[in-house]
């Protein structure tokens, strides 16, 4: 069943309104991935802004603002469709790590201090894919984004964001208006060695 649930789980970009569940069943899904994430010293960093409807479409016009700072605007109408994909659909994730929580950890095991970062960026991974295939359970699609370094600042002043959460990802969810293009894999003999 897991397995099965890993394939279904996939990058899907044509995304609408619409979810096949309420958005209390949404968010409380989201929710309940996060919480049964596993965490370093089960240190529970991970955090999450979930934005929906309007605050939804609000994210996505503060990246397109950033995003015309960094890209001139005779190129612009590249970003300014895939952008317009991210603000059809029904909401995205925003996914951040607790550094006072990391901090209070590295003074607590002085032995583990410089790996409790590295810890931290794994349980963040891991509370993205735990969502993700949670979403996917319940037939609504996702992709994962990273515009993090660019908008990191005005989502702080527009949702106040306690200063101690760090930003890592941004994740987009919706109906799935059309499937994932098809999926490659590299040799396994260049991902795998098996020693018996």
């Amino acid at each position: 069943m897991f397995l099965a649930l890993a394939k279904a789980r996939r990058s899907i970009y044509a995304l609408g309104k619409d979810l096949p569940v309420s958005h209390e069943e949404a968010i409380a899904t989201i929710k309940e991935a996060i919480r049964q994430a596993p965490s370093a010293f089960h240190s529970q960093t991970s955090r999450a802004l979930i934005l929906l409807d309007h605050e939804h479409e609000r994210f996505w016009e503060l990246v397109r603002a950033q995003m015309r700072n960094v890209i001139p605007a005779e190129s612009f109408h590249a970003t300014a469709d895939k952008l317009d994909g991210f603000s059809a659909a029904a909401g995205t994730v925003l996914f951040f790590e607790d550094q006072e929580v990391v901090s209070h950890l590295q003074r607590q095991y002085i032995a583990y201090a410089e790996h409790f970062p590295v810890w931290s960026e794994q349980s963040s991974g891991i509370a993205q894919y735990a969502v993700w295939l949670a979403l996917a359970d319940k037939q609504i699609g996702a992709n994962l984004q990273h515009y993090h370094l660019l908008i990191d600042a005005d989502v702080r002043a527009t949702w106040n964001i306690p200063e101690s959460w760090t930003l890592r990802a941004e994740m987009n969810f919706g109906a799935i208006l059309a499937p994932a293009e098809e999926k490659t894999f590299i040799d396994d003999e260049k991902r795998f060695i098996v020693a018996r």
